[in-house]
């Protein structure tokens, strides 16, 4: 199972989002956990690509409009990924 931290902006974007926006980020979360564990190769659904504006971070797609931004970091277990989720919203918090 990969670990994961959440920084102080993501937390405040995720308070901010609707219950039903909440809901369809963790269903696209326990997705991205499934690829992570699998091999690490995201499903096209997810639509998992680098951020050209922020070097090292990458984007999920939620939703049609739901995005969330996240990085990996250094392995908290042995082994395991380590995610770093950054921001949560609309496609508005793309730099």
């Amino acid at each position: 199972m990969p670990t994961w931290e959440e920084a102080e902006s993501f937390r405040r974007d995720f308070d901010a989002l609707t219950s039903e926006q909440k809901a369809d980020f963790r269903r696209a979360v326990k997705k991205f956990i499934e690829d992570l564990r699998r091999d690490g190769n995201f499903r096209p659904g997810l639509r998992v690509k680098a951020v050209q504006a922020l070097p090292g971070c990458y984007e999920l797609t939620w939703a049609g409009d739901g995005r969330a931004i996240w990085a990996y970091g250094p392995e908290v277990r042995p082994g395991e990924r380590h995610i770093r989720w950054i921001a949560v919203g609309t496609h508005a918090i793309l730099p």
